[in-house]
């Protein structure tokens, strides 16, 4: 029987990491929370976002039936992945982006010196330096807060103006990283894209970056992780892949969910369903 795989995140970010599970898992049925009504998480309070983050947890194992969550949100991975871990069976298991990221990132390097760009909430927790140094990296962090409006904008093609301003922005932020890194002797060869808005920005990026500087995908490494959950966990080989079984929901504005969403899922979201997790 195809396992049930329910994906959480304050917004619809998470669905790149939704995106990247579907190429890996397309045999599987798929429940994604988007809760819209109460984002951005960043802002609010460590209890806040524990409870939030709980409470859609529950909703999709619980209402949605999944035996496996992902949590597609860098700040409730930061600051919320151990009250998600109380709040539901402890048979389910909890995979968040950020200690998938580092794992990659220590793959990858080979100087042991990464940067982290990510949201101003997710900088501040620091969840990635700590990450990456349990893993015997450096790791050097900057919030870049201009780029999630751009990417909702949609200013992400590298062949139009818009996308000219984005590549702008990125540049500068980069520099300034960059210049921070040699001025602390650091000699990244690594860079982690910490937030799941910016894997469409992607193409930009590696036009940013220095050649031989390898980019990280927290949503893929994400992804692969639960890969290894499926394998580890399946008796038997997985069925045939056919159509994908994929539920959205949202805790608000769901006409712009499916707008904005199907960017980020690469494919149409269908209809997304309206619910509400209380206060």
């Amino acid at each position: 029987m195809s396992p049930t795989i329910g994906v959480f995140d304050s917004g619809f970010g998470g669905l790149t990491v939704l995106r990247a599970l579907v190429a890996r898992a397309p045999q599987a049925r798929f429940a994604f929370i988007g809760d819209t009504a109460r984002l951005p998480y960043g802002s609010k309070s460590r209890r806040t976002i524990a409870r939030y983050a709980a409470q859609s947890a529950r909703f999709l194992v619980e209402e949605q039936g999944a035996e496996y969550l992902v949590i597609a949100c860098n700040t409730a991975s930061a600051l919320a992945l151990d009250a998600i871990q109380e709040a539901v069976p402890s048979s389910v298991p909890v995979i968040g982006v950020i200690e998938p990221g580092a794992q990659a990132a220590q793959r990858a390097s080979k100087t042991g010196d990464v940067l982290v760009i990510a949201t101003d909430a997710t900088v501040h927790s620091h969840a990635y330096a700590a990450a990456c140094s349990a893993l015997g990296l450096r790791a050097l962090e900057k919030a870049c807060p201009l780029l999630v409006p751009l990417v909702e904008e949609g200013w992400t093609d590298p062949e139009i103006q818009t996308g000219a301003v984005t590549a702008q922005v990125l540049r500068i932020y980069l520099d300034e990283l960059n210049a921070e890194a040699a001025s602390l002797g650091m000699n990244p060869d690594t860079l982690v894209l910490g937030c799941t808005h910016y894997p469409l920005l992607k193409p930009l990026i590696q036009k940013a970056i220095p050649e031989g500087v390898r980019v990280i995908d927290s949503a893929e490494s994400a992804a692969d992780k639960l890969v290894m959950y499926l394998c580890h966990d399946q008796a038997a080989p997985p069925p045939p892949a056919g159509e994908t079984v994929l539920r959205c929901f949202a805790t608000d504005s769901v006409e712009k969910f499916e707008r904005l969403g199907s960017r980020f899922l690469g494919r149409p979201t269908g209809p997304v369903d309206l619910v509400d997790l209380g206060g």
